[in-house]
């Protein structure tokens, strides 16, 4: 099962610069409408890409990129319009088909199957896959390939056992291995270092300049300033401008997106109270058996955030787990408000006053085929009003749900439909609306603000300080530095599942958090 098609000449070969293309139009969307159970989440949309260009695709979450991207990849039809692919008309049938044309797309809900490696995930599907592939030979190649776009994963990995991070990069290095000409990156930073993205960046630069085309979906208003040639900007379902990266700037982009000026939230001094969440020499194995999480201390008071930094897949998802009695701990203890919760059941820490947001909203955080009102009730039904003994008032739910609904801004629900229909950014809010509604005494936040718009990400961070100064104490993990930077009273580094580094606020700085990341001991003063 040959690998080329994925690398370098493989691209050139499908793209030649000598052929006049490049610069040429890669693809163009014309008049393109989209809806969904009677709401538009497309509006006649005009979009166009260029051979050898990154175009990124800017809006608030729901402001319909995800379903734009999706209609040039194949996974919907729209109901009205026109794609051209490099001039010629087409009507992608599937992402199958799609994947034939060259368009391929890597969505911020990964399309893997879990039980399968890495090493699997990439053959699967793939035209030059043998029925008697040599598994080692497979494996080699795999890692192979992610050393060549600097998006390395264990070949031999099962996905289930693999942080999001990494299974971001899994579905990155699938595209790259079908040879994809056009690819459509969401919120492919969204759990990156920036360490990690400026390698990104490198890679889909070194992309772009072989010809390919890449459509490039953030909410980080400075990576696009920093990656991009070109600008797109979409708010509620329409296209509002385009420009090139030099026409634009980051205040302007903004304005565009959510149709206003933004500012940013302040973070007050606030008297620490006394610890609330203690963990003393806790350790952990991942799900591959090998400790993940060794001998972490860390302590969290009231009125406090403490931060956890550290590159995906170095015993966060695990310490997080952990606290909220999801992983078995092998040593240490936990206590939460004085009381010993290290051999409690997540419905005992639940009761204490623990409120959890995971890091993987859609498969952990949210059940998505359940409606939005049963999704809010989750950690609350047993109690009245929502229950009158073993029975469950579905008018008390529904209620619930729209005073939750209005003051935690939930947008776009469809009433008896399933949550999976709520934008990133709007299941994010949900998550955080039922636990921040139950009054936890301590919140462990994983990775709150991934792949959301700038807008929502300051909702979502200004929601996190009014709970800071509410007196709860929050463990906040998070690879987006400025995040952690920005709301932490205290910074914890992980690295290999221990800790690196702690840091007070005016200690830390990109490149001591990159280099305390990276495993490597510095001197912050």
């Amino acid at each position: 099962m040959p690998l080329d098609r994925a690398g370098a000449a493989g691209a050139a070969a499908q793209i030649d610069r000598s052929d006049g293309r490049l610069g040429g139009e890669a693809a163009r969307l014309t008049s393109i409408t989209k809806s969904f159970y009677g709401q538009a989440a497309n509006e006649d949309v005009d979009f166009d890409l260029r051979w050898g260009e990154i175009h990124a695709l800017l809006g608030e979450n729901g402001a319909g990129k995800s379903t734009l991207c999706s209609v040039l990849a194949g996974l919907y039809h729209p109901d009205s319009g026109e794609i051209r692919l490099d001039g010629e008309q087409v009507e992608l049938r599937s992402p199958h088909h799609a994947l034939e044309q060259g368009v391929g797309m890597v969505y911020q809900h990964f399309r893997l199957v879990e039980r399968f490696t890495v090493a699997e995930n990439l053959a699967l599907g793939h035209p030059d896959t043998k029925v008697l592939a040599s598994r080692k030979e497979l494996e080699r190649q795999v890692a192979e390939l992610g050393r060549r776009y600097g998006l390395e994963a264990a070949p031999e990995a099962g996905v289930w056992q693999l942080s999001v991070g990494e299974q971001q990069r899994v579905e990155i290095l699938k595209l790259l291995h079908r040879g994809v000409r056009i690819l459509i990156l969401d919120e492919p930073t969204a759990v990156l270092t920036p360490q990690e993205a400026r390698s990104l960046f490198a890679t889909m630069r070194a992309l772009a300049d072989e010809g390919r085309a890449i459509i490039f979906v953030s909410h980080k208003l400075d990576e696009v300033m920093e990656v991009s040639d070109r600008v797109s900007v979409l708010r509620d379902g329409r296209m509002v401008g385009s420009m090139e990266i030099a026409e634009a700037d980051p205040a302007r982009l903004a304005r565009m997106m959510v149709g206003r000026d933004l500012a940013v939230p302040d973070r007050p001094r606030i008297e620490a109270g006394a610890p609330v969440l203690s963990i003393t020499g806790l350790t952990a194995a991942g799900d591959r058996g090998i400790e993940a999480v060794r001998n972490v201390d860390i302590e969290v008071r009231a009125s406090q955030i403490v931060g956890v930094a550290g590159v995906a897949g170095n015993g966060q998802r695990e310490l997080a787990e952990a606290i909220a009695g999801l992983r078995r701990i092998e040593h240490g203890q936990i206590f939460l408000g004085g009381v010993d919760i290290t051999r409690a059941s997540p419905r005992q820490r639940i009761r204490l006053g623990l409120g959890f947001v995971p890091e993987d909203r859609m498969r952990t955080g949210m059940a998505g085929g359940l409606p939005l009102p049963a999704n809010l009730a989750l950690k609350a039904y047993r109690r009245p009003p929502l229950s009158r003994g073993p029975l469950l008032s579905k008018r008390a739910m529904d209620d619930r749900a729209r005073r939750l609904e209005h003051r935690f801004d939930i947008r776009g629900v469809r009433w008896g439909l399933p949550t999976s229909l709520l934008s990133g950014g709007n299941i994010q809010r949900a998550i955080l609306a039922r636990e921040l509604s139950a009054g936890p005494k301590v919140l462990v936040a994983a990775a709150p603000t991934r792949g959301l718009d700038v807008a929502a990400i300051q909702a979502i961070r200004r929601l996190l300080l009014e709970e800071r100064e509410a007196g709860t104490a929050i463990l906040m993990i998070s690879e987006d530095l400025e995040e952690i930077m920005e709301l932490s009273d205290e910074i914890v580094v992980l690295y290999e599942g221990r800790i690196m580094g702690r840091l007070e606020p005016g200690q830390a700085s990109p490149e001591v958090l990159g280099m305390l990341m990276a495993g490597r001991t510095v001197d912050p003063a």
